[in-house]
């Protein structure tokens, strides 16, 4: 009965580190390689109708660039 619960406990332990450490790499690696980029953005403005300008690209990667640090935190 001893080993039965000791095996449970070290499944369960396992699970909640496996699920966090998991979500810490992830992140990591989302952040690093961030799948919207400035062609996709200028890519998007164009099948949208606007006219892409630099300006518009920076302040639109400056706002996703501040809403993912906002939701990291």
């Amino acid at each position: 009965m001893d080993l039965l619960l000791f095996g449970v406990g070290v499944f369960l332990i396992s699970a909640v580190a496996g699920f966090f450490i998991g979500k810490h790499l992830m992140l990591k690696y989302v952040k690093e390689n961030s799948t919207i980029n400035e062609e996709i953005i200028r890519s998007m403005m164009l099948s949208s109708g606007q006219k892409p300008n630099q300006k518009k690209i920076n302040q639109m990667m400056k706002t996703l660039n501040n809403k993912s640090l906002q939701s990291n935190r």
